[in-house]
């Protein structure tokens, strides 16, 4: 019991430093918020909405926006470790690597969460879609999110050293995380077509083993990676 609440305090110790450094800098959350927004207004004036084609063309530019946003705020998760030169220290902190691992995959989950739930309401307006629709929304958002950084982190961590690393990472990220992008774009179809909760329980299976699997292989593997 007292190994499980060392860890959940070091899992917070991580997280609070960075709620902290963003609330300082305000740089992660800002740039994130605005390029979500930007997304969202030029897909709105660039499609022809109308009624019918509403359902089919809303999930994708939801989930290409987050998806998106979610690029930048993993493509910093240990910028400002490595460019301080904190890095090495974090890395040097008498803890397991995976408490490192899981404080930084919930504060990437916290603040790509924050944008897109910020965004939704502009996402809901712009797209004619019911406010009833806003608590399932969220709920398909975070699926989808803990998915993304759960493997986000880890490969965030692996292409830190590399002189590419904001173009490395989406080019490695996006074939691993297709599944559950899939998976979500037909979860928000189905919520906005009002389709039965039995119709969408496969696809809801699905992103949970996707997120449950792709978390444990990261959890895994984040030590190998750090180490080299």
């Amino acid at each position: 019991m007292n190994v499980v609440f060392n860890a959940f305090s070091k899992i917070l110790a991580i997280v609070g430093k960075d709620v902290i450094t963003e609330l300082r800098t305000k740089e992660t959350v800002s740039a994130m918020f605005i390029f979500s927004m930007w997304v969202i207004f030029i897909f709105n004036f660039t499609f022809d909405l109308r009624a019918e084609n509403v359902t089919i063309l809303a999930p994708g530019v939801l989930w290409v926006t987050i998806a998106f946003t979610s690029m930048l705020g993993l493509g910093r998760s240990f910028i400002i470790e490595k460019d301080r030169g904190s890095l090495e220290g974090l890395l040097l902190t008498p803890v397991d690597r995976s408490v490192i691992y899981l404080g930084k995959f919930v504060s990437n989950v916290l603040f790509i969460s924050l944008v897109a739930i910020m965004v939704l309401p502009l996402f809901i307006i712009f797209f004619d879609q019911p406010l009833e629709v806003m608590p399932y929304l969220v709920g398909i958002i975070i699926l989808g999110i803990v998915g993304l950084a759960g493997v986000g982190t880890l490969f965030s961590a692996m292409v830190i050293h590399t002189r590419a690393r904001d173009t490395l990472l989406p080019i490695l990220l996006f074939p691993i995380v297709v599944p559950i992008l899939l998976a979500v774009v037909r979860l928000t179809t189905g919520v906005l077509d009002n389709k039965p909760s039995n119709d969408l329980s496969q696809w809801l299976g699905f992103a949970v083993a996707f997120d449950m699997i792709f978390m444990a292989i990261s959890f895994v593997l984040f030590e190998y990676v750090v180490e080299e």
